[in-house]
């Protein structure tokens, strides 16, 4: 099944051509291209994507992520010196691009394949003591998902939303999608140039093992708590890393000094990446070459791709997540197995509720017991037993919510390969207090008033933590980099 990913049967350069020229108005193949690879560069079960340099019009000439940027880096050395080393130049998109075009009948051959899951499923749903299964159901979201992934204008616009939500980080980028050439077939967006997360996996990520690690889990709880809008199939295929040279900053007179501006500042991307290739399955010379590109003072970012699969909870499981997740915050484990039986699809069908409630209550308090020593906390483990749980008691879960606990599992079990000691709580430090800036921290003082000092004292522990390790982990930074003072 995996040769689906990138290796299925591949079809006709003719009917990628014909797409093409549909997207484009008719126009000549060679009036469209400098240059067109027509070696598939993967082919997947639904599309196939080729390499491609648009000719001078049809490139972007600019980009709402370049627009005032300089003003914008000054007003962040100016804000944060912290966000101001981690920063990364603001890019002009390449002319470079990724082109993906679905496979022809691919439509009829999905509904085909809909209406065959949907015949068995309803013949199971028959046969006694599986009802509560309610497979045609999921047979219905399912092909809901698929037919979100045969329109590709879906994939432009949502990396159009998590361009404008990223636009300001500096944990992942997105690459730009050409939404004036863009299809209901053909999708066209910017080459995303880089090294594919399962390399740094396979080999090691050396010395930036954490960083990458760090960096992935922010960016995915930034879409979690904040955004509401979470990419859905982030497995390693579809991560990427690239390598970016720090705007350099003399903070000895106040200024941002830069050898260009970033409206026209090289991308190194290509040239780290050149480095670091010889080397792959080689894990001594790949970790050497990494620390090499460390004291060259490159930094990593994460690029996410494949963005058709997305989740966002409508208000009703918004309201609900949000109710467990202050349960569960509160280590109420009780009240959380209650709400998760009451607001199930089916709370009729849910066996032994009583000892469902009491289960998780004993899981929140295992949890509880360790707050001290939150690195040695694997969510993964206890999303796994919550899920066992769910299965043993029949408690039917939202599709949504599912969607997020399988990214949270894939997401922890990659970053724990990274970084063995990866702190889910540390991570998500930055984004509660930007949560309690809107709020939510009235919350936190008003029940440790009332005599739960729980949360208040992970809080409490966790910023002291930080406060300790954020001056020493910046000034060597700074130093290493060259960046408080950099040689002219």
């Amino acid at each position: 099944m995996s040769s689906l990913h990138s290796n299925a049967p591949a079809h006709s350069l003719s009917h990628t051509k014909r797409r093409i020229r549909e997207a484009f108005d008719g126009r000549h193949f060679d009036d469209i291209f400098e240059e067109f690879q027509e070696k598939p560069l993967g082919v997947g079960a639904i599309a196939q994507v080729y390499k491609a340099k648009l000719k001078p019009e049809h490139a972007a000439a600019g980009d709402s992520d370049v627009q005032d940027a300089v003003s914008s880096v000054r007003q962040r050395v100016r804000k944060n010196v912290d966000k101001v080393v981690k920063s990364t130049p603001q890019r002009v998109p390449s002319s470079y691009v990724a082109i993906k075009v679905l496979h022809p009948k691919v439509e009829r051959l999905v509904r085909r394949d809909l209406k065959i899951m949907g015949f068995f499923a309803a013949v199971i749903d028959a046969i006694p003591t599986l009802e509560w299964f309610d497979f045609p159901n999921e047979v219905s979201q399912f092909g809901e998902m698929m037919r979100l992934q045969l329109d590709l204008r879906i994939e432009a616009a949502n990396l159009t939303m998590f361009r404008k939500k990223f636009k300001d980080r500096t944990t992942a980028w997105f690459p730009f999608p050409y939404t004036e050439h863009t299809s209901r077939q053909v999708l066209i967006e910017e080459f995303a140039s880089g090294i594919p997360l399962a390399a740094f996996l396979e080999d090691g990520g050396g010395v930036f093992q954490r960083e990458i690690a760090d960096e992935g889990l922010d960016a995915f709880l930034r879409m979690l708590l904040i955004d509401n809008f979470i990419h859905a199939d982030l497995h390693p295929g579809n991560i990427m890393v690239r390598f970016y040279q720090p705007e350099q900053i003399d903070l000895s007179f106040g200024r941002h000094k830069s050898s260009s501006s970033p409206l026209n500042s090289k991308d190194v991307t290509e040239e780290v990446l050149q480095q670091l290739r010889p080397y792959r399955h080689h894990p001594k010379e790949w970790a050497q070459q990494l620390d090499q590109i460390d004291k060259e003072g490159y930094r990593p970012q994460l690029i996410f791709i494949d963005t058709g699969l997305v989740t966002a909870l409508n208000a009703k499981n918004r309201r609900n997540f949000l109710d467990l997740f202050k349960a569960i915050a509160e280590f109420d484990g009780y009240r959380a197995g209650n709400l998760m039986v009451e607001r199930c699809r089916q709370p009729e069908s849910v066996i032994d509720k009583e000892v469902f409630a009491l289960k998780m209550q004993h899981l929140v308090l295992g949890v509880k017991s360790r707050t001290f020593a939150l690195g040695n906390i694997s969510i993964s483990d206890v999303l796994n037993q919550v899920l066992s749980m769910v299965r043993g008691h029949h408690v039917r879960m939202e599709g949504d919510f599912v969607n997020v606990v399988i990214s949270i599992l894939l997401l922890e079990g990659i970053g724990r390969t990274l970084n063995p000691d990866l702190d889910l709580f540390k991570s998500a430090l930055p984004i509660l207090r930007n949560l309690g800036a809107q709020g939510g921290g009235k919350d936190l003082v008003r029940t440790a008033m009332e005599g739960d000092t729980s949360m208040l004292k992970v809080w409490v522990g966790l910023e002291a933590r930080r406060f300790l390790q954020a001056s020493a982990d910046q000034v060597e930074y700074c130093v290493k980099a060259d960046q408080l003072s950099p040689n002219v």
